[in-house]
Order: C-alpha cells, then structure tokens, then sequence
C-alpha cells in the first residue's frame, strides 16, 4: 500500500507538471508535452522509480553564472558503481526558450528559470534509470540531469538589469562542468553529453566544447533527443520557430557562443538552428528524433498566430483527425528532416534513429527508451540502437518509412 501511495504521488506531480507544461500562452514557450498515453508496465505497486536530490553549485554566483532571476543553478547526480564508476551520462534538460523580455520576466518565476521554484527531487527513468533491465548499457555509470533556468539552450550571456534578468546559460554550463569535473568527471574513461528537446538543441551546440573538457584517452560522444528542430514553413506561410529563434538569439546574447564554422558564413539566428550546424561537429553525435515531431507540428507548424481558426485543433490533439492535405503538409514536413541530416549520416562516426512516430524526447521515458513494446525500426529499439553506436558494437543509420506503416510507434495524443 505504501509503495503503490508513493507512486500516486509521483504519477500525479509528474502529470500536473505536464499539464501546467502544455498550457501554452504568450509568455512562456515551452518544449514540454502533455503524455496522456504515459504509462509504464506492470502494476503501480510494481514500479519503484529512482528519485535523485537537488545539488545546487555553490560556486555558480561568483562567476556570474545564475539562473534568469539570479539565483543558483544545479543539477541531479546519481553515481556509478562497478564497471561504470568513471563514465559519465550528463543529460540537459529541457523546456523551451523564452524570446522577449516579457517572456523572460513570466519564466522566471517558474522552475524553468529560478532555483526557489525546482524541483528538489527528479525521477530518473530511460536513459537515467539505475537498473539494468530499464537501461541495459548505463544503469551504472555516473548520471547527471542539469537543471535548465537560461532560456537559451545553455547558450546566452547577456542581462537585462532594468528587467532584472541574467541570461547566463552559457556561464551555467562552464559552472557545471567544472563542478562535475571536480567531483571525478575529469577522470572519466567515458563520457556521453545527451538533452532532450531545447536540451538536444544544447547537445549539439556543446558537443564538441564538452569533447575539449575530457583528455584524448576518454570516449566521448553525444546524442540529440527531439532537438533537430526545423526551419520549417508554417501552415500560414511564415517561419513561426525561426522568428522565436531570433528574439532568443538577440535578446540572449547567443550569436557570440555559436559554432564559428557556421556563424563565420551565416547570420546567428540561421545558426541556432541544427540543420546548419550537425554536418561540422567533429565530435561523434547520434540523431534520435521522432519524424512527424510533435512539438514542432503542435507549436512551430501550426500554432494559433498561423491557425487562427482552428482548423488544424483535431490534427493536432490526435494524428488520426488530421485530413488527407493535412498529412501531405505533415509528410514535406519529414521529408525536410530526412533531408537535412543527408550530409551528416554520410560520416561513419555519427548515428540516426529518426522513427515516423508524433512523439517529442523518447530518451527519457521509459516505454519508449526500453520496455517490451518500445518503438523499433526494422527489429531494434531506441536503446539498443544508441548503445550500439556508442559502443561501436553496430553502426545504426535508421530512417523509418513514412506514416503510417510504423505499429510501434509510442504517439501522443492530447485531450
């Protein structure tokens, strides 16, 4: 009874968490989904997820490196043991951007933005779970969730000081890095950089900058979850994401931390983008990315600034409403992906999982990173496909034919 009490509770928080999430308004843009099919096997007495303490980095505040309200920044570790004792899974968290400073001013008294309203305690499944038969090749390595407060993918460094904000992504990621590598990161034989949604963007920027941390002995790669995010033409004609995308870019700071092999021939706000950027990290770099993207369909493809009438609600709310057009938009829309990561797939060192699924950050849930029904392609799921790359047991370039012939996929569906 305790333990099935206990999972209530957790079940209830996380989904008020991604109910709150998907209550989208003006202020505050969000990378966050409602799951209402989430849900794990077995019974909820049978589950007994692992929850992970806050650890805030007290030496943060002295280089400048706060979140938007100026409080502290701070991640979640779980340690290694055995053969994992000195690899290390740092996973971004995500959620979203915030583009004006009004934005910015809402955001930051969320947990999104301010130490005072996160969580003190995070479940670690998928990618982060400790047990083998849920993360069968990083159940024990050292596992590490830093908390997301900048609202620029890790990646600005600028103030706001009549608004009273500091965008200092970019200084939380030193701060964290030189933490963790002071607690042994900087001793690890592995190292594996992962994020999901505005993290999987963080992934890919950083990729290459967390290759330098580590000496050249150390096996470092990194994966991209739900952050291949597209410079996609919305339903009304206009670039919905990439003008959100500039008002980070400008408000933020960010144009001087990007990747100089795309920012010494395109403007910053192109180069937010990770179309433009996978093809140059020279650090090996895996693609996990649902095709049909449900974040992008439901806030970049078709919002309600393009869909003021409504017409795109049912397609949104559930794939099975969308009309026959609506599904030939949506199907340009893969074909862009498929396209963009052409170039990328060609170098041997780098891995693709992109599944025909409306899904958004299959890493961190458990029924699709590692389960008996998680989503495959051809006979492999996520999991096995990115230990195979990671570990060089298998090369993995998976690209799953278009909708509707994948029956595994894991799709959401809102209400």
């Amino acid at each position: 009874m305790t333990d099935l009490l206990l999972w209530s509770v957790l079940v209830i928080g996380i989904l008020r968490s991604f109910c709150n999430a998907y209550e989208y308004d003006e202020y505050f843009n969000k990378t966050e989904v409602l799951f209402q099919d989430f849900a794990f096997e077995g019974s909820a007495a049978a589950y007994n997820p692992l929850t992970v303490g806050l650890t805030i980095i007290q030496g943060a505040g002295s280089r400048g490196a706060v979140c938007l309200d100026g409080t502290l920044p701070g991640y979640h570790l779980h340690r290694g043991y055995g053969s994992g004792a000195n690899s290390w899974l740092i996973q971004l968290e995500g959620g979203g951007w915030c583009d004006t400073v009004r934005s910015c001013v809402y955001r930051k008294k969320t947990r999104r933005g301010s130490l005072n309203y996160m969580e003190k305690q995070l479940v670690f499944s998928g990618i982060l779970s400790n047990k083998a038969e849920e993360n069968p090749d990083f159940f024990n390595w050292n596992r590490v969730k830093l908390r997301y407060c900048d609202g620029a993918s890790f990646a600005g460094d600028s103030e706001d000081k009549a608004a009273g904000l500091q965008f200092r992504g970019q200084r939380i990621w030193w701060a964290a890095m030189d933490d963790l590598k002071a607690k042994g990161m900087r001793y690890a034989n592995q190292a594996l950089l992962s994020g999901c949604s505005a993290g999987g963007l963080a992934s890919i920027l950083k990729c290459d900058d967390f290759r330098g941390i580590f000496s050249s002995r150390t096996k470092v790669k990194c994966l991209s979850d739900g952050g291949l995010f597209l410079n996609a033409v919305d339903v009304a004609g206009g670039r919905t994401l990439r003008n959100m995308f500039g008002g980070v870019v400008k408000l933020q700071g960010v144009g001087k931390n990007l990747p100089r092999s795309c920012t010494n021939h395109l403007d910053p706000t192109t180069c937010f983008f990770p179309e433009n950027l996978i093809a140059s990290i020279q650090t090996p770099l895996f693609l996990l990315n649902a095709a049909y993207d449900s974040w992008q369909v439901t806030t970049s493809l078709a919002p309600h600034s393009a869909d003021p009438h409504g017409y795109w609600t049912a397609c949104k709310a559930n794939y099975a409403h969308c009309s026959a057009s609506q599904i030939q938009f949506l199907q340009r829309f893969r074909n862009h992906m498929v396209n963009v990561v052409q170039r990328f797939s060609r170098s041997p060192k780098n891995g693709l999982f992109i599944n025909s699924c409306f899904a958004h950050c299959q890493s961190e849930r458990q029924d699709t990173w590692f389960s008996d029904n998680s989503p495959l392609i051809g006979n492999k799921g996520i999991a096995l496909a990115v230990g195979d790359w990671y570990f060089d047991r298998a090369g993995c370039k998976a690209i799953d034919c278009p909708y509707p012939c994948d029956k595994t996929c894991h799709n959401l569906v809102f209400r």
